[in-house]
């Protein structure tokens, strides 16, 4: 990616339109063209920003594009909005000055999104840290939350800003932003009762609808069909490309981050719904007896819903639409409203309160983003205000907001030329009048004291009798009829009487943007804005929180009889502030034009472009810009550009960079008239000289990148010839190496090889010599061993064979032995077999006799007496069956019996020897041995364990029984509930861990305490202000709690049991907990108290225990939530409990997110 040095280089167009050359509005026109045509929507005129809207992303606004122009010079690179940005940031955080950055151009030129980009730029090049994320983030996220409350679709822009925004962001002295503070000019609060054709309302209204919940909407009455609602457009609700459901989940997340409270978002949203129930209300005439009109509300439905959103009673806020009171002095009159002042006093009430509660959010974010020490700061504001507006049908809004444009354009011009002089001055160049048209006679004809427009409308609305708007043009035509910038068709010039396009109900001006015509229709009733005060006192008897703040002057014990400030007053102090604020910051200018009407990318109209460029006045910025002097640029950046140009400054100059570019500029023969030296610049008078020396280093330079190519060709040659040369001497040198190192190897070898074989020889002729040797001493001794090895054998066969004589005796007699045992034993078997075959024999022989017998028996039976032998059959079985009733049944009964006798007596002696432990809390019980025997097993267990926890409590002392009872208290409290208990249930609650009554250093302290004290211990009380904790001794007696100094002894504060009305603690693992005191009690003057202890389950349980059984008191109640209110003084702030990792070895911190929120952040556990 090419890396640029100036604006100047591979540039598309003309980057910087104070060297346009010719200069004329057509060539402006067509430089803009070209450029926008090549996605360059950024153009210079000096230090001016154009910036034109491409209606499309494009990859300019990256993180690596940040890093490119960050500490870059204006001048070095492309024109961007990163460059201005980065140049203001630079000047506030080096030189100490104050900026505000100006973004101005009509709707849908971008402005919105140019000052999110400055912010976003100056968020990611500042300063790292935590608070330092913490105030950047703040300071963003604020934009998400405005914009759904401010902004509006139009026919002209999606997302088109609806009033006008000025940010003061403050600074340390390191760049560091430390906050904000924003300031709204004039919203558009008649958008919130109707909106023209193709228009939208306000974005909150579709994006809550779109994306709150059910539950939410059925919660503000509410549902999701805008239908049914007379406040929103239907012919626009749908935008393409804009998700509402999905931004209202971006707006309540951006709450959450800026600082508002869950509460406080429920109440804002429950307001927005009162809004849309309030245009649901109609009216309907009827007639009094006294022949008056009045007014009544046709259905009460959508009042009574209101109602009870707001907590008004229904009957006051319907005699607030029906009669209005009139107050004079001493009198009240009550007149009733017809119809018509009917819907004026809705519609007058809606847009009152949409607009007051868009001002409370406006503060909230103030009082969230605000910094918070108090030592001078830096400041950069950036204005995102409305721009010229020219509409087919101008109302009093539009004759503010050009109004506002005048004064923004008066003091462009006055900075300009201001800025332009100072730097003439500074440089010691002499200053030239320049001629430009002063728009002050337009700022005079509109602000003027005693003849201006509005004064004369404020006077108008403020005198008595009949107030209209044609009287409002009558007095106009008659003071302002001679004012040149001026039109009407009924003032006394003549050249307008005749002008068709004047209508006779319209004035026209002519501003600096060019003629506008205003209707006159509407002016009186938008300038006096009027709530009657019976609305007003209506809404501060609200129960709604918010309510009383929006409608102070309804307090009737505070009645202003004094009429308030008109609208354009109000608007004309503020854009008085604002033009003072301004003129004391240095400024940076935005221009922003929008390139079509269809909202489309690629398309450029040049006739709305040029309309934009003559309102915005850019051609004259040219003019001024080139009075003087075009271009200028430091010496040394200049030097170092132009100097290849003169052989005196190529390559390197020695001397100072003045006199390199006098020298340059001389060589150059550039004409003296053309230019100018200051102190540390040069300044060129016309466009063509520079291009003229653009033209020349364009040529320089192309030759000097022949040059070097042909330097760097021929050195790269000669390195390659030097390589191989030296490549050459190497390898021959190592290859001259190589083969001396293998003759040497060889002769080596063979060398190593002889002496191998001379030593081999000499060695295996020493052996058989001393192997000879060897053997002749030897063959004495080995004869004497072989002698004496025969005789030992000798004497040992001899022993042999005496032993084997004694053996073969001994064998022999046990072989006879054996024989002669065999021999008895196969006779005396051969005896039995004689004998048994004898008995088998016989067996067989009476077996088969008393068969045949059986047969013919059997075979007479059949024949002969077959009911005999049936009878006797029968007898046999009914013998049979008597002997098994009388003596087989009874034995088996007898065999059962005894059978589970001694199963149960074997079961009960096992159970005796396998009986259980005596602790209660042991479970295991041996395993029944028979199925049987479940429900005896069963119920033995269950006595068991009944009769061994009798035993375990007749153990127990009156002061046991008290901790077990305080332990199971705690268990009914926290268990399941709280993430600490688990570990509290094997601590022993000791109570008095001071030991106070024994200790001689709490002697004084035991002494002022006039009841039993029933727990002492060390606790941290949390300070609101910066989250830190404080010993304190915490003493529990049956009367109250007392906190007292760790090291004096000193009661800091004391607070009776009747006083408490509850106890707050988180569902985590921390020891925090609060205890709230009822209001109105003598201890809540300096509110409730946090602390924190390590033994907090002991705490919360004998204090819930204590106060149940104090007398005339109720059960405390115990909170356990994540977040819960504590009261601190005045203030209601918010203890958040989130888990995150533990940092720097410690535990829980505690930590001020910002007024309203105390952060505690616990350790996960694994």
């Amino acid at each position: 990616m090419e890396v640029k040095t100036s604006l100047l280089d591979n540039m598309i167009g003309v980057g910087d339109m104070v060297l346009l050359e010719p200069l004329s509005e057509d060539s402006f026109i067509e430089n803009l063209r070209n450029r926008f045509d090549h996605n360059e929507i950024y153009t210079y005129i000096g230090s001016v920003v154009i910036s034109m809207n491409p209606y499309r992303a494009l990859p300019i606004y990256t993180p690596e594009k940040v890093e490119e122009y960050r500490n870059r010079n204006f001048y070095e690179l492309s024109p961007h909005i990163y460059a201005l940005a980065d140049e203001a940031y630079r000047s506030l955080r080096d030189q100490d000055k104050d900026q505000c950055i100006l973004i101005t151009g009509e709707s849908g030129a971008g402005k919105t999104e140019a000052s999110k980009l400055v912010m976003s730029y100056v968020a990611a090049v500042c300063g790292k840290g935590q608070e330092v994320n913490k105030v950047k983030e703040q300071l963003l996220q604020s934009n998400p939350v405005l914009e759904a409350f401010g902004n509006a679709k139009t026919v002209r822009n999606d997302n088109s800003s609806r009033f006008g925004k000025y940010m003061d962001i403050e600074f340390d002295f390191k760049g560091d932003p430390l906050g904000g503070v924003i300031s709204n000019y004039l919203l558009e609060k008649s958008r919130v009762v109707k909106q023209p054709r193709g228009e939208r309302n306000f974005h909150v209204f579709y994006q809550l609808l779109s994306g709150a919940s059910d539950d939410t909407l059925k919660k503000l009455k509410l549902d999701r069909d805008f239908s049914k609602y007379n406040y929103l457009s239907l012919d626009s609700a749908a935008v393409i490309g804009l998700d509402d459901a999905a931004n209202f989940r971006t707006v309540k997340n951006a709450m959450q981050i800026v600082g508002f409270m869950e509460d406080e978002v429920q109440s804002v949203l429950q307001l927005v719904a009162a809004v849309l129930k309030l245009g649901n209300i109609e009216f309907k005439p009827e007639s009094r007896s006294n022949g008056t009109d009045e007014s009544r509300i046709k259905d009460k439905n959508d009042l009574k819903e209101m109602c009870e959103l707001l907590g008004i009673e229904q009957s006051v806020l319907e005699r607030a639409f029906s009669y209005r009171t009139v107050e004079a002095k001493q009198e009240k009159v009550s007149t009733t409203l017809n119809v018509a002042q009917a819907y004026y006093a809705r519609d007058a009430l809606a847009k009152n309160l949409y607009s007051r509660l868009f001002s409370w959010l406006v503060t909230r974010i103030n009082e969230s983003i605000k910094a918070q020490t108090k030592a001078r700061h830096k400041v950069m504001g950036v204005l995102d205000i409305y721009g010229f507006e020219i509409f087919e049908d101008n109302s009093f809004e539009q004759f503010i907001i050009n109004y506002c444009n005048e004064k923004l354009q008066q003091i462009f011009i006055e900075l300009t030329l201001r800025e332009e002089q100072e730097e003439y001055v500074r440089e010691g160049i002499e200053w030239t009048n320049i001629e430009y048209f002063n728009n002050a006679i337009i700022c005079d004809l509109i602000e003027n004291h005693q003849n201006g427009i509005l004064a004369m409308l404020d006077e108008e609305c403020l005198r008595p009798g009949t107030v209209t708007d044609e009287t409002f043009l009558d007095k106009l035509n008659t003071i302002c009829a001679g004012h040149k910038h001026f039109e009407s068709r009924q003032s006394k010039n003549s050249k307008f009487l005749t002008d068709h396009s004047l209508p006779h109900n319209c004035f026209r001006i002519q501003h600096y943007a060019g003629k506008v015509l205003y209707r006159a229709e509407g002016f009186v009733d938008k300038n006096n804005d009027l709530l009657y005060r019976d609305m007003s006192q209506a809404m501060y008897k609200a129960k709604h929180s918010l309510i009383k703040q929006l409608f102070p002057e309804g307090n009737p014990a505070k009645v202003n009889l004094k009429r308030p400030p008109t609208a354009g007053f109000q608007f004309k102090a503020s854009v008085g502030t604002l033009m003072r604020n301004l003129q004391t910051k240095n400024p940076n200018y935005i221009r922003c034009i929008k390139p079509n009407d269809k909202k489309a990318s690629h398309i450029f109209t040049d006739t709305l472009v040029c309309h934009q460029v003559r309102y915005l006045g850019l051609m004259e910025n040219v003019r001024v810009r080139r009075a003087g002097y075009a271009f200028r640029q430091a010496y040394e950046p200049c030097l170092e550009r132009y100097k290849m140009l003169c052989k005196r400054t190529w390559p390197h100059w020695k001397g100072p960079a003045r006199e390199g570019v006098e020298v340059l500029m001389a060589d150059l023969q550039v004409p003296a008239d053309d230019f100018s030296y200051g102190r540390s610049k040069i300044f060129i008078r016309n466009p063509r000289t520079l291009f003229s020396l653009e033209e020349r280093r364009r040529q320089c330079l192309q030759d000097l990148a022949t040059l070097i190519q042909k330097i760097y060709r021929g050195h790269k040659c000669r390195s390659h010839f030097l390589l191989l040369k030296k490549s050459q001497i190497v390898v021959s040198a190592w290859y001259r190496r190589y083969a001396q190192e293998k003759k040497y190897q060889k002769i080596k070898s063979a060398t190593t090889v002889v002496q191998s074989y001379t030593r081999g020889w000499q060695a295996r002729k020493l052996l058989r010599e001393l192997k000879y040797q060897k053997r002749c001493e030897e063959a004495v001794t080995t004869i004497a061993a072989f002698w004496h090895g025969t005789q030992a054998r000798m004497e040992l066969r001899r022993l042999k064979q005496e032993a084997q004589n004694k053996h073969a005796v001994t064998v022999i007699w046990a072989f006879w032995q054996g024989t002669k045992a065999r021999r008895e034993l196969r006779q005396l078997k051969e005896e039995a077999r004689n004998k048994h075959a004898v008995s088998v024999i016989w067996a067989g022989w009476q077996g088969t006799k008393a068969r045949r017998e059986l047969r013919r028996l059997k075979e007479e039976a059949r024949r002969k007496n077959a009911v005999a032998l049936i009878w006797a059959y029968w007898q046999g079985l009914k013998v049979r069956r008597d002997y098994r009733k009388f003596f087989r049944a009874n034995a088996g009964k007898k065999i059962y019996d005894f059978t589970i006798q001694r199963i149960m007596q074997k079961y009960f002696l096992g159970l005796k020897s396998t009986s259980p432990p005596m602790s209660p809390v042991d479970k295991s019980w041996p395993a029944r041995p028979y199925r049987f025997l479940d429900g005896v097993h069963a119920e033995l267990r269950k006595i068991f364990h009944h009769w061994r926890c009798k035993k375990y409590r007749s153990q127990f002392t009156e002061e046991k029984k008290a901790v077990y009872k305080e332990k199971l208290e705690a268990s009914e409290i926290f268990k399941d509930k709280k993430a600490l208990y688990p570990s509290s249930v094997s601590q022993p609650f000791k109570g008095d861990y001071l030991e106070i009554t024994k200790n001689p250093k709490y002697q004084k302290l035991n002494s002022s305490v006039d009841a039993k004290v029933l727990l002492a211990d060390v606790v941290n009380k949390i300070n609101r202000a910066n989250g830190k904790g404080t010993a304190r001794i915490f003493l529990l007696t049956k009367k109250g709690v007392v906190l007292a100094d760790q090291k004096t002894g000193q009661v800091k504060a004391s607070v009776p049991l009747p006083d408490l009305a509850s106890v707050s603690v988180s569902t985590q693992n921390d020891g925090f907990f609060a205890l709230k005191l009822k209001e109105g009690s003598a201890s809540a003057i300096k509110g409730d108290f946090l602390l924190s202890s390590e033994r907090l389950i002991e705490i919360i349980t004998k204090l819930h225990l204590t106060g149940a059984t104090a007398a005339d008191s109720e059960r405390l109640n115990i909170d356990i939530s994540d977040e819960f209110l504590v009261q601190f003084n005045h203030d209601k702030v918010c203890v958040k409990f989130i888990q995150g990792a533990a940092r720097n070895g410690n535990g829980v911190s505690c930590k001020r997110k910002n007024n309203r929120l105390l952060e505690v952040s616990v350790p996960t556990t694994a």
